[in-house]
């Protein structure tokens, strides 16, 4: 546990935490103990909470465990590698830990980054991966930034965040104003204060501001590894890609269907870049279709 960020309780679900490769990783858990696996990672600059509206509904189904990926949340902030193959076998082996032999997983933003790499890795224990609204590094992550304002806005982050410690002059201390300009500008409705809050306190604990970065900074080494295992094998579990009418990736399905055998799509109307936000039952809804079909 963070003892400086306070720690949300969602009713129905009960904080974990446990060993996965020698660091501690946080996890919610609710919902029916006998009932399908259903696993939840968020992405940047979120935590757990993002999928907090759509834990409940999915609960009435399955087993639901969120857990806050390496340098999120509650979980640890270890100084060593953040690429995508690392961070997968620490997931892994969390969900080892919390005696989850296979399951369905459900993850965005760079959540999807870490459960693409995941089911390349350790696809036996996958029923099946749904993916929202995501670029995935050296898959569906464009080489370039584009310098189209109407464009730019949505991917120009990835390029300052590589920079070294520029970001962390610019941001420390501004996290909030930072946070509020991703939740704001993304999205299609809006966050209240208390929910920017949360994030920016995750991003602002000690190491908080530095994990983040490293996803980003680690990226290319996240798409070596892609593409040496993509030259292995291709997805074969059933890929099921979210995306949302005003989101990052129009087709999230056509995106990944190269590399995936059985992929289907799915596009949420009336959201942005923040599906599980700002359509839970609509996420809850594609979920619950996806794992019962």
């Amino acid at each position: 546990m963070t003892p400086e960020l306070p720690l949300p309780d969602l009713p129905g679900f009960t904080h974990r935490w446990v060993d996965a490769e020698g660091i501690r990783l946080h996890a919610a858990e609710g919902g029916q103990p006998t009932g399908p696996a259903v696993v939840l990672l968020a992405g940047f600059p979120q935590t757990w909470w993002a999928w907090r509206t759509v834990m409940p509904g999915l609960a009435e189904r399955f087993r639901v465990i969120a857990i806050d990926l390496p340098g999120q949340g509650h979980s640890d902030r270890p100084h060593d590698s953040y690429d995508t193959h690392t961070v997968a076998s620490r997931i892994q082996a969390a969900l080892t830990a919390l005696d989850v032999p296979k399951y369905w997983l459900a993850a965005h933003d760079i959540g999807a980054w870490v459960a693409f790499s995941l089911a390349l890795k350790h696809e036996e224990h996958l029923h099946g991966l749904a993916l929202l609204d995501a670029g995935i590094p050296g898959i569906t992550l464009p080489d370039s930034i584009p310098t189209d304002p109407d464009r730019a806005w949505k991917t120009w982050h990835f390029a300052f965040h590589l920079v070294p410690d520029l970001p962390e002059t610019l941001l420390t201390g501004r996290e909030r104003e930072y946070v509020d300009w991703f939740l704001k500008a993304k999205a299609l409705s809006t966050f209240d204060s208390n929910e920017i809050d949360h994030y920016a306190a995750a991003l602002a604990a000690e190491g908080g501001l530095r994990a983040s970065l490293a996803y980003y900074r680690d990226a290319a080494e996240s798409a070596r590894k892609n593409h040496a295992a993509l030259e292995r094998q291709h997805l074969t579990v059933p890929v099921l890609g979210i995306s949302s009418s005003h989101g990052s990736i129009p087709d999230m399905a056509a995106s990944i269907s190269p590399w995936a055998d059985n992929a289907t799509g799915v596009v949420i109307p009336n959201s942005g870049h923040f599906i599980p936000d700002e359509q839970p039952a609509a996420v809850v809804a594609a979920l619950t279709a996806f794992i019962e079909h």
